[in-house]
Formats: C-alpha cells, sequence, structure tokens
C-alpha cells in the first residue's frame, strides 16, 4: 500500500515511515526537504499519485496566533484538494487532546480550523488526539520560566513518547477509517509541575518549580483534566520514568 506522510522527515515522522516500511510498504516521507510542501503545493499531486492513505504530521513553523491559523488553513486546503483529486482513501491527521477545550490559545484555534476543514473534506478520515510528548516536557518548563522559577499549572497531565505516537499512527494507518476522533496517551498521570519537577531534578537543573492552578498554557488558562483522554484511549507502554533514564544516560 502507498502511504505518504506529510511531515515526514521530523520526530513522529520518521518513525512512522520507519514502521510502515519495515511492513513492506510504499511510504513517501514529504517534507519541503524532500521537494513536497503542502504550503505553496510544490510536488504534492506527484507525491499522492496512487497513495491510499496520507498521514498529516506537519507542525507550524511559528506559533504566533495569525501564523499559525494561516500555515494550518493553507496547508490544510492544499493537502485535502490534492487527496480528493488522487482519490485517496484514508486521512489521518495528528492532533492534540483538549483541542476543543483550549480555544482561547491562538494554536488550539488553527488545530480545531484544521480538523474542520478534514470533517467537511468528504474524505474518510481518523483525527488522532494525542497528549503532550515526553520530548517537549522540557519545552514546558521553559516556556513557564521566569528567572530562575518555573510557574506551572497544577493540572493533570498524560504524557506518551515519540515511539508510541509512531507506533499509534501506523496502526491507524493500516486500519479503517474512523469519521471521528481517536484519543492516544502514555499509560500515567501526573500532575504538570510535579513531572517538570521531576524531569529538572533528574537533569540537576536548579531552577524552581512553583505550582500555580491559574498558570498559563499555550496562553490559556487549564481545567484540571484538559490535558488528559476521556474515554478509552490508545494506551502507549513506555514509561517516562525509564524515558528519562534512556535521556540521562544518553547525555
Amino acid at each position: 500500500m502507498k502511504i505518504v506522510i506529510i511531515g515526514g522527515t521530523g520526530l513522529i515522522g520518521t518513525k512512522t515511515v520507519a514502521r510502515l516500511a519495515a511492513q513492506g510498504h510504499d511510504v513517501i516521507a514529504a517534507s519541503p526537504n524532500t521537494g513536497i510542501n503542502t504550503i505553496t503545493g510544490d510536488g504534492l499531486a506527484e507525491a499522492l499519485e496512487g497513495a491510499e492513505v496520507v498521514i498529516d504530521l506537519a507542525n507550524s513553523p511559528s506559533f504566533e496566533d495569525a501564523a499559525v491559523m494561516e500555515f494550518f488553513q493553507t496547508s490544510g486546503r492544499n493537502l485535502l484538494s490534492a487527496a480528493k483529486a488522487a482519490g485517496v482513501r484514508h486521512h489521518i491527521a495528528l492532533s492534540i487532546v483538549g483541542t476543543d477545550q483550549l480555544q482561547g490559545s491562538g494554536y488550539f484555534r488553527a488545530k480545531k480550523a484544521q480538523e474542520d476543514l478534514i470533517k467537511a473534506s468528504g474524505i474518510p478520515f481518523t483525527i488522532v488526539h494525542s497528549t503532550q510528548f515526553f520530548e517537549f516536557v522540557s519545552g514546558i518548563a521553559n516556556a513557564g520560566t521566569v528567572g530562575n522559577d518555573v510557574r506551572l499549572s497544577t493540572a493533570f497531565i498524560q504524557p506518551i513518547s515519540s515511539d508510541d505516537v509512531a507506533d499509534a499512527m501506523a496502526a491507524f494507518a493500516l486500519g479503517k477509517p474512523m469519521n471521528g476522533i481517536a484519543e492516544i496517551a502514555g499509560p500515567d498521570r501526573f500532575r504538570m509541575h510535579e513531572l517538570v519537577a521531576k524531569y529538572l531534578r533528574a537533569m540537576q537543573n536548579p531552577r524552581t518549580v512553583i505550582a500555580d492552578p491559574k498558570a498559563p498554557y499555550f496562553g490559556v488558562e487549564l481545567s484540571e483534566k484538559a490535558l488528559v483522554p476521556d474515554i478509552d484511549p490508545w494506551l502507549g507502554t513506555n514509561r517516562f520514568e525509564d524515558w528519562l533514564g534512556h535521556s540521562i544516560a544518553a547525555q
């Protein structure tokens, strides 16, 4: 089966490409680096010719409100138009747990706009809502840092490893379209401030984490369960503590 992965050279993309290629599928890693650009449309029709499945893993290079909305709307329209013309039978997109609840954030509004385009396209689809990746915990810490203090929400978070995300995306690619939303998450739930404090201690980083229920996340205040899955999610098997140990060893 021919599968085109938009964002196929990124963190999740490279791992998803490897998994599907190892199973014998014809996998195209699509990105501007490989001459396939969903913003300009360059190379898109040629890449999608004969494809049965498209996986959209692309992310905006800018998180500024107007720029991120422009990225997801332009990329989404171009990709869906080309996919429909090519006769693609399953469009899969990676999105975020909590998107509907966090519309005070420009980034989440842009992801909702992307999802709405997919739902209205007429192409059979699966939208995968993922919790945050282990690899982004340092980014959460940095976003909340002022001086030596890291002010973070006390909301729950259920992070997932990029390896588990790639496993899930490969599995959805080989399954039937859900014409709805699937949720994926890691096996363990934490408070956000406690998770980041654990990470910083392990990395011997001297910053102090301050728990603040009103601390913003991507510009929006969180309810307790905004970032965790709802009912019957697909759960990864990799645990944060194991990933953290491997990360420390790698350093």
